[in-house]
């Protein structure tokens, strides 16, 4: 009995020091996975309590611990307002991330070490004059009564999805309905997440129509030399047919996690990854690509100042998009896959000027081929992307059983964020909110029940 009491002493013993070495190693070397639901978490409670003015609390609660990993409920959060900083750990001590809130470019997850460097950056922000309240959408921001034929729409729950935050119906150029959810309304800016996408090929289409940029350039990155990435033209980006390997998957540490949540140099570790086929040969999904998008139109710039003012002073303000951030990495590259915020009026308003072909008010602000590569079809993606980085179909791929026309161009986006663009009909309808895939929230219902219902 002794020596099973001394045994079972020993055991305990070793047991603690094991569990108190694993305890201090996760403290000092944090799992990557771990830095990613920080690093995430730290991001989203920076620019929703930076740009949109929520509860940090609140956003905590409900953009990240609700809808996704339970590990994410074991992390707590530090706002510092007059820095503008967000701090995030699990237990308080686990896997520390910081995200920093700058002028003009929204929040990036940061080192400790890259706060002061980062904060350095800044770019315009938004007409201090509010827009006109008395002119009507979209040259002002005027109340809107609901067209009584789609005001029942609205009100579906069925139809506008779970956890809806905003929806705007826009016909012949005119709001004609709009809802929002609780906690949300027209001056909220709303994270469009993967719509951006079709934002920075708009970007690119405007520096072509200044003759600053070329579609068919090649050798777009200094470490592409003297392998087959040497190539890969800005229009294989654009098409997401570079043949680089890139994963796209958000359930673990991949490519897109790390690149959005542990690198600060974005395009840098997108440059980085080795070709997995040849050029405009497979179809890629990846956010990386628009990442070396953004690194790449900005290079054609003047200088990093003219390129952080850009979108701003090209796009944002042409158009009356003056909520509108777009977010950069610690290094100033713009984060066009996937981080511009703007209220559910202004997504409006980018998908007129798609609708429009590309002009505004008479003037011509994307070039006319571009608009071309927003609708064309790629025949590598079966025809489901476009070469100018927008979707042929819905969520859930090409279905026709609910009627909406094949002519229909998507931009979609991460937890049920969409814009869609029926040029003929000239109608635009933006669903915003937070409604994770698993829930399999179709918006072409929404779609196809304002279209019957208009006509």
């Amino acid at each position: 009995m002794r020596r099973l009491g001394k045994w079972g002493l020993r055991s305990a013993i070793a047991l603690v020091l094991i569990l108190g070495f694993a305890a201090v190693w996760i403290v000092a070397v944090p799992p990557e996975l771990l830095r990613v639901g920080t690093g995430y978490a730290a991001k989203i409670i920076c620019s929703n309590v930076f740009i949109a003015g929520r509860d940090a609390d609140e956003v905590l609660r409900d953009d990240v611990q609700a809808p996704g990993h339970p590990l994410l409920k074991l992390i707590n959060a530090e706002v510092d307002l007059e820095q503008g900083i967000v701090r995030t750990s699990m237990l308080g001590v686990v896997a520390p991330s910081a995200a920093l809130h700058r002028t003009g470019l929204g929040c990036a997850t940061v080192r400790e070490t890259e706060i002061e460097a980062a904060r350095a950056l800044s770019a315009p922000p938004a007409e201090a004059s509010p827009a006109d309240q008395d002119l009507p959408w979209p040259e002002g921001e005027a109340d809107v009564a609901n067209d009584p034929r789609i005001a029942g729409i609205l009100a579906d729950p069925d139809l506008i999805g779970q956890s809806a935050r905003a929806v705007v119906v826009v016909k012949d150029g005119k709001i004609i309905g709009e809802t929002y959810g609780a906690g949300f309304n027209a001056q909220t800016p709303l994270l469009g997440w993967s719509m951006t996408k079709t934002v920075t090929a708009a970007l690119v289409g405007i520096l072509q129509r200044q003759g600053r940029i070329d579609e068919n350039a090649a050798r777009l990155s200094p470490r592409w030399s003297g392998d087959r990435r040497a190539d890969i033209t800005l229009s294989n980006l654009l098409a997401m047919e570079s043949g680089l390997r890139f994963n796209e998957n958000y359930g673990d540490v991949t490519d897109v996690t790390r690149m959005l949540y542990l690198e600060g140099d974005m395009a840098g570790y997108v440059a980085s990854l080795p070709s997995a086929a040849e050029r405009g040969t497979r179809f890629n999904y990846s956010s990386g690509e628009t990442v070396l998008i953004s690194r790449y139109w900005m290079s054609r710039l003047a200088d990093l100042n003219e390129a952080l003012a850009f979108p701003r002073r090209s796009l944002f303000d042409a158009i009356g998009m003056r909520s509108a951030v777009l977010e950069a990495d610690p290094t100033g590259t713009f984060v066009g896959s996937s981080y511009l915020y703007a209220t559910a009026r202004d997504w409006a308003r980018f998908g007129l000027l798609i609708a429009e072909n590309g002009r505004w008010d008479g003037q011509q602000i994307v070039d006319p081929s571009m608009i071309g590569k927003i609708y064309l079809p790629t025949s590598a993606s079966g025809g489901s992307y476009t070469e100018g980085h927008a979707w042929q179909n819905g969520p859930g791929g090409k279905d026709t059983s609910f009627g909406v026309p094949e002519e229909a161009l998507w931009m979609l986006g991460h937890d049920g964020q969409s814009i869609t663009v029926i040029r003929s009909e000239r109608l635009v309808v933006v669903r915003l909110g937070l409604t994770p895939r698993r829930l399999d929230y179709r918006p072409q219902k929404l779609v196809q029940a304002i279209r019957e219902a208009l006509r």
